[in-house]
């Protein structure tokens, strides 16, 4: 019988899960999202974890010893550990990889690199919480200091940890094109354009206003991977692990196989 590596992957969306897989990353997100009946349709975001992690919280061991091969040999695909508050219990270090997987399974693979952008200071940012909250946020703060404050400066909209990307979407330009009509436009869907005009306005207007949620939900599931800006950021108090996207460059020349397929 064919010997497999075990991997641990969680799924950050859209859910939040920590699974046991004997399939490779391309493998598994192809699976994830054409082969398995628990996913009807759309984009999956997972992370590799250091299969040496261990937690409490999770029985990892024990799901780890049943993720064995079937009688005809072929691998294990998915063993469920925890469907419950997983990134709230997976240390920052342990996540390895971050991958990107579009509709028909073609996977993109990040590594994490350190974040060293010197931002624009008062500069308003669209940000997408991915997990555990999905909101759409409208704030000031750069990514180090708005991850840091949802996961230790605001209980009432935060959480201990938090994945989120930032949405690259061009704020005046928007202002610019709604300014004195009567029906606003907006290119992101399911956002209401009026609140989302009076929700950047009121940032503008009041220095004190740091975080405006805009939307709840998540926009991932509408929009293209093409909007992301700059990556993916894991936050946990000071803690913040960034996977940076490719530049368009190295999307055309070296991942064009996973490219040609974002819509």
């Amino acid at each position: 019988m064919a010997e497999y590596q075990k991997h641990l992957y969680m799924i950050v969306f859209p859910i939040n899960a920590l699974v046991a897989s004997q399939l490779e990353p391309d493998k598994f997100g192809e699976h994830y999202t054409m082969r398995s009946a628990k996913h009807a349709a759309g984009k999956v975001i997972f992370a590799e974890i250091d299969i040496n992690y261990r937690d409490p919280y999770f029985d990892i061991d024990l799901f780890l010893e049943q993720t064995v091969p079937h009688s005809d040999g072929q691998p294990k695909k998915t063993k469920f550990i925890s469907s419950y508050n997983v990134l709230e219990h997976v240390s920052l270090d342990a996540i390895q990889k971050l991958f990107l997987v579009t509709a028909n399974g073609k996977v993109l693979p990040l590594k994490p690199s350190e974040y060293t952008a010197q931002n624009e200071p008062g500069l308003i940012r669209l940000f997408q919480e991915i997990q555990p909250l999905e909101n759409l946020v409208g704030s000031t703060k750069d990514q180090r200091e708005f991850g840091k404050f949802i996961t230790t400066g605001h209980k009432s909209k935060g959480a201990p940890k938090i994945m989120f990307t930032q949405i690259d979407f061009n704020i005046e330009r928007f202002l610019e094109v709604n300014r004195n009509k009567d029906i606003y436009q907006i290119d992101l869907p399911g956002v209401n354009a009026y609140h989302f005009y009076d929700c950047i306005t009121e940032l503008q207007r009041k220095p004190d206003k740091l975080i405006k949620t805009i939307s709840l939900g998540s926009l991932l599931r509408e929009i293209s991977y093409k909007f992301i800006r700059h990556g993916f950021w894991f936050a946990a108090g000071d803690e913040l692990k960034f996977f940076p996207m490719p530049t368009n460059n190295e999307l055309e020349n070296e991942y064009f196989y996973w490219w040609k397929y974002v819509r």
